[in-house]
């Protein structure tokens, strides 16, 4: 399985290749600005992940406790 993640991942050149147009797209000073939208959303996302968990934990407390 790792393998194949491995597969699409870019190496060295390629990867370096990749940065300078990302550089040449979004510029220098925006680059940062993408960057912390993204960990916003990544973050936004875990807690979604959470909630969910947790929503869950409550029905099956209410459950419980409605058998009582």
């Amino acid at each position: 399985m790792l393998n194949t993640v491995m597969a699409f991942l870019p190496e060295g050149g390629s990867l370096i290749i990749i940065l300078i147009v990302v550089i040449l797209i979004f510029g220098g000073k925006k680059i940062p600005e993408v960057m912390q939208g993204l960990g916003k959303g990544i973050r936004s996302f875990k807690e979604g992940m959470n909630g969910t968990d947790e929503q869950k934990k409550d029905e099956n407390t209410k459950e419980k406790e409605l058998e009582k």
